[in-house]
């Protein structure tokens, strides 16, 4: 059997642009309105509630119980455009556009010191929570004149107990372990297939998957702070491999003799990521930042899925499916922030990040296709005898990238790639609540 799909390979990719959120894709790595609204800048100053995500010894900053939340609505505005050379010129095959979709996420934290140098934490955060969503209709011509659903939703929610320790006055260090949910779910056309003896296609119908599955790993961070002018940190996260396991739904294999559903397992070991940054304060009242964020995207070369059903298992082998080249390199952010007290209760602050795609076209789909992007970050602090309430607003612009239609059809290297135009670009709102008692 023959699967032409050019879809298939999207049931692997969606797993491997889930890991951490720490780099890009849809995945963002902000989390904390004022840390957002610095450019993600915020490993060398770390000093709210956010520091358990970047930076776990700044927890030794409080000297009282502390209490943050934060929410934020990720919305995703992507196209996808597909031609066709042909004797007449260029054929357009697929001209999309995602569906608008909010996709919730946040986080939230509370510190409590048990005395003068030892602090103890706690929190909930969603590092990813993110998806795309199309009109079905819009890729008909290539999923067999049906409008099949085309959509995805990845989740990862992630526990993380931690402790901070202050050496003296200029030292401190701090660890959580990282106690990780991932969830996601996946529709889109199935395929098409040549049975043996059989003159015609046979539509696959729609393919479904629900997988989940459980982590863990560790934050490690260092701050040093030499004097209330300077500062820096280092935060390493550790791999983290998490088994996941659910089930899929191919709707028309049983007309191959097939159940339609089999249980599926997969395996991914997600990336080091190590940053390192610094904060300086000129003038009383601003804050400058930046850091360089580093993940080891180079570990994902390949994603394996196995099937339970050993039918689905043979079909998936034979179809080549069951293992999805990955080809990623590793990617530096590059991030800078700024904080200005305009009044004493009262912080503007902006930002900039340069967050480079770690996968090359070779890889590239409609339903989370991965971009270099260019974000510009804003917000507003304002503060309440120690409730403190942020505003912030991110934009991420993202490099057109094609994947050119002849090097699909004719390189072997290409054939699991989409080809075609993609364009990106994300707007995230976002507020924090905090208070210290």
């Amino acid at each position: 059997m023959k699967i032409k799909s050019t879809v298939f390979f999207l049931i692997a990719f969606l797993l491997a642009l889930n890991s951490l959120s720490l780099a890009n894709g849809l995945n963002l790595n902000s989390l904390g309105s004022r840390a957002l609204a610095m450019g993600g800048a915020f490993v060398g100053l770390a000093d709210d509630y956010s520091t358990i995500f970047w930076n776990p010894a700044g927890m030794t900053h409080f000297s009282t119980r502390y209490f943050g939340f934060y929410g934020t609505d990720v919305i995703p505005s992507g196209t996808y455009k597909l031609q066709v050379p042909t004797q007449i010129g260029l054929v357009t095959v697929v001209d999309a556009k995602t569906e608008t979709k909010h996709y919730l996420s946040g986080l939230a934290a509370y510190y409590h010191p048990i005395n003068e140098s030892l602090v103890a934490a706690i929190g909930v955060y969603v590092p990813s929570g993110l998806g795309a969503a199309w009109d079905g209709a819009d890729f008909a011509a290539i999923s067999h004149n049906v409008a099949y659903q085309w959509e995805s939703r990845v989740g990862l929610i992630t526990l993380a107990p931690g402790l901070g320790y202050k050496i003296n006055d200029m030292v401190s260090v701090g660890a959580t372990l990282n106690i990780n949910y991932g969830m996601f779910s996946l529709k889109t056309h199935a395929g098409t297939v040549e049975p043996p003896q059989v003159p015609a296609e046979l539509d696959l119908g729609q393919y479904d998957e629900d997988l989940d599955g459980w982590g863990f790993g560790a934050t490690f961070g260092l701050l040093v702070k030499p004097n209330e002018v300077f500062s820096v940190g280092m935060t390493v996260r550790t791999p983290t491999k998490i088994n996941f396991s659910g089930e899929s739904t191919i709707s028309n294999l049983d007309l191959l003799g097939f159940k339609e559903k089999s249980d599926s397992e997969r395996s991914v070991t997600w990336p080091w990521w190590v940053a390192v940054g610094g904060a300086f304060r000129p003038m009383e009242g601003l804050i400058l930042t930046g850091d360089l964020q580093w993940t080891r995207w180079s570990m994902i070369k390949e994603i394996e899925t196995r099937y339970i059903d050993p039918y689905w298992n043979l079909f998936m082998t034979a179809s080549g499916r069951d293992v999805q080249p990955m080809r990623w390199k590793d990617a530096l952010q590059v991030r800078f922030g700024t904080e200005y007290r305009y009044w004493e209760n009262v912080a503007l602050r902006c930002g900039y990040y340069y967050d480079p795609t770690p996968a090359p076209e070779k890889t590239l789909n409609v339903l989370l296709p991965s971009y270099t992007f260019n974000v510009f970050t804003l917000g507003l602090g304002y503060n309440l005898n120690g409730l403190v309430i942020d505003f912030g607003l991110e934009m991420l612009l993202g490099k057109e990238r094609e994947v050119n239609f002849a090097k699909v059809q004719i390189d072997p290297e290409w054939e699991s790639a989409q080809p075609g135009v993609y364009k990106m670009k994300i707007f995230v709102p976002n507020i924090s609540i905090s208070y210290r008692f």
